[in-house]
């Protein structure tokens, strides 16, 4: 039996408590599209990547329903000491179900993410919006907790998340799961 890729890589855990995927996400960076737990260097996730958001919780692509999106690094500035856990690198709100993520507010802009130390799981999670409108920006991206400010805007649990490994141009190694 395969076991949950965002289990094995500590997102649900670490950034999220257990949820069920109600969304399809599609995260595409260049020409790859993301799947949990591949490896992307910076040079790779220099510019913004396209999301594709399918649908809400109905079978219709329902553009009544809005979407926020938040890029955290839960290993920031380390893996090994992740104080500024967790890192807030993009935030996009109001993205109408069926669309992507150009087609919403980007309230805090992409920042790619420059690892100096350690491998990077970069997080991408994606929840269903009361109404439009509705959630704000942070006043700042270091110490973001997700939990928190999903409780904050009433956002429950995620709708769907993917997360890649990310570290310097030059660094070996890979993340061990336990």
């Amino acid at each position: 039996m395969a076991r949950d890729p965002l289990v094995v890589g500590r997102i649900i855990g670490d950034v999220v408590d257990p949820f069920r995927t109600l969304t399809s996400l599609r995260v595409v960076h260049g020409t790859r599209t993301l799947i949990n737990g591949c490896d992307l260097r910076p040079s790779q996730v220099a510019s913004q990547p396209t999301v594709e958001i399918n649908g809400g919780t109905s079978t219709t692509h329902d553009h009544n329903t809005f979407f926020t999106l938040v890029l955290v690094d839960p290993d920031a500035p380390t893996p090994s000491n992740p104080h500024l856990r967790e890192y807030l690198h993009w935030l996009v709100t109001d993205i109408p179900g069926g669309t992507d993520a150009t087609y919403g507010n980007e309230v805090v802009c992409y920042e790619m993410p420059r690892p100096s130390m350690g491998i990077h799981r970069m997080v991408f999670l994606l929840f269903q919006q009361l109404g439009r409108q509705t959630v704000y920006p942070p006043g700042w991206r270091q110490n973001f907790i997700t939990r928190d400010f999903a409780e904050l805007y009433n956002l429950g649990s995620p709708v769907a998340a993917v997360y890649y490994n990310c570290q310097r141009e030059r660094g070996t190694g890979g993340r061990r799961s336990s």
